[in-house]
């Protein structure tokens, strides 16, 4: 694959990952609860969406060349994006953020939690681990929520390598 076809296709997963109209639908179409803050679900879907992203780049191209290709670039364009909302959150806030240290901690609990997980369904995992960070531990629709993103995000990754012909089509 051309330098520049790469650029490309970084460049679409990256708009795919930072892509909010399914979050808003998403948020949108939940159910009414008392207790849930939708902002809150909102903002970790968003970050969810991100890390699964990343995450399903590595795991889809473990054994391909091409991995590092897309990776480091992918990683590097989430983060210049990352600075970018700190800084204007910063000044609306009136305090430091670091979003991009937000997603390497979220990647890494993710990630921890399916390495825990003692099946082979990793989006029942992300999905419990997901409605931890909304503070929503005990809510189902919560937990559904993150293993449907989950499963969405790693869906639409796969299909953008086998596009780019990084995987053979399945």
């Amino acid at each position: 694959m051309s330098q520049e076809k790469m650029e490309v296709m970084v460049q679409e997963l990256c708009s795919y990952a930072l892509d909010r109209e399914d979050i808003k639908w998403m948020v949108d179409t939940f159910p009414e609860s008392t207790e849930l803050d939708k902002n809150k679900l909102e903002y970790e879907l968003n970050i969810l969406k991100i890390v699964t992203a990343g995450w399903s780049i590595s795991y889809y191209l473990q054994d391909n060349p091409a991995k590092d290709l897309v990776l480091e670039p992918f990683w590097k364009n989430i983060h210049d994006v990352s600075d970018g909302l700190s800084q204007a959150t910063g000044l609306l806030i009136g305090k430091n953020i670091n979003f991009f240290q937000t997603l390497k901690s979220r990647l890494d609990s993710y990630v921890l939690s399916m390495s825990r997980s003692n099946d082979d369904k990793p989006a029942l995992a992300i999905g419990f681990e997901f409605a931890r960070h909304c503070n929503s531990q005990d809510d189902l629709a919560v937990s559904m929520a993150g293993s449907k993103m989950f499963m969405a995000v790693t869906a639409g990754v796969k299909q953008l390598l086998e596009a780019a012909e990084l995987l053979p089509s399945s």
